[in-house]
């Protein structure tokens, strides 16, 4: 039987419309009375996880998952060891550095060296300022980081953003992108080498409906 790990949150209702496009049905988990995290597909042939979407990757990757969907957000910040398939074109987002709209800061490389950064994307933010040579310090916060510049506790964040109300709301602005994210499909690879539970026609289906 297929597994397919599907992502609480915003990207949740299009995953399951996308699915139910090519026969799977997981709308179950859409019901607000529904405390299931496990529940089979109505034809047999598929069951569905619910899950976190930091946890999808895992999911896959470990093979308790053959399937997954997740953004492409969490895909660069864990860097799990599945297969990318498809971009599902859906739950567009980017990842950005954002200041005070009222510091001297215009540019990622305008930050005083050894200044701090506010992220729950340690690694991607990381990797970012080593790019640009310059060293920052990271400070791992995992609620509202629109505090750290406000509080004075780093000059800046780097997090996900796509309206940017939040950010405009608490007085930041952008100063770059890192990139821009969109959910993707995620294999387990050896699963699709295999084909198991008939995964190679799934994902033909899947990118015929993108």
């Amino acid at each position: 039987m297929l597994t397919v790990a599907l992502p609480k949150g915003e990207l949740l209702k299009n995953s399951i419309r996308l699915l139910q496009s090519v026969g799977l049905d997981f709308s179950a988990f859409l019901d607000s009375g529904n405390r299931q995290l496990q529940i089979p597909d109505a034809s047999g042939q598929a069951k569905g996880l619910l899950v976190r979407a930091q946890d999808v990757p895992v999911y896959v990757e470990y093979g308790q998952a053959q399937l997954g969907i997740v953004g492409y957000d969490v895909l660069q910040e864990k860097k799990p060891q599945v297969a990318q398939l498809v971009d599902l074109q859906f739950g567009y987002c980017r990842m950005c550095v954002a200041v005070k709209a009222s510091s001297s800061y215009k540019l990622p490389v305008d930050l005083p060296a050894h200044g701090r950064v506010a992220s729950k994307y340690v690694n991607c933010a990381r990797e970012y300022f080593q790019g640009l040579d310059l060293p920052i310090e990271i400070v791992p916060l995992y609620g509202s980081v629109e505090l750290g510049p406000i509080t004075g506790m780093s000059e800046a964040i780097v997090d996900i953003v796509s309206t940017g109300k939040t950010l405009r709301e608490n007085g930041l602005v952008e100063i770059a992108t890192l990139y821009e994210s969109t959910a993707r499909l995620i294999v387990h690879p050896l699963s699709y080498r295999l084909n198991t539970g008939d995964l190679h026609k799934v994902v033909e289906q899947l990118r015929k409906e993108v």
